[in-house]
């Protein structure tokens, strides 16, 4: 292969990639100096996932919750209790798995829907 044929090859993996992008991230019009209209891909911002955390955090007031109603809350707190004096990582869980007053009012109202 000739010097040609590796540019020629360059150049449309260089296209292929900008098409890549642009297909993934949408594109922008941009007008140049001399008139000619452009598309450039539209760089893409790392965004935090709002949506995904708002779920994640509903998740774990529903689990919370349904725990809470299940076992009662004085059998909870013992649970709970015993994690708070374990290893690190037990711990943690005792501070994420403490009863707030999202899950103790969620709690309430799943109780009475709650087999026992």
């Amino acid at each position: 292969m000739g010097e040609t044929a590796d540019t020629f090859r360059k150049r449309t993996n260089r296209v292929n990639r900008r098409h890549a992008k642009i297909y993934l991230n949408g594109a922008r019009t941009k007008i140049g100096r001399d008139g000619l209209i452009t598309t450039v891909p539209r760089r893409r911002m790392p965004s935090f996932p709002l949506r995904g955390f708002a779920i994640l955090f509903m998740a774990a007031i529903l689990y919370k919750s349904v725990m809470l109603a299940w076992i009662g809350p004085t059998i909870y707190a013992e649970r709970v209790g015993a994690l708070a004096e374990g290893t690190i990582v037990e711990q943690a869980g005792a501070w994420l798995l403490q009863a707030d007053p999202a899950t103790v009012a969620v709690g309430g109202v799943l109780g009475p829907l709650l087999p026992r």
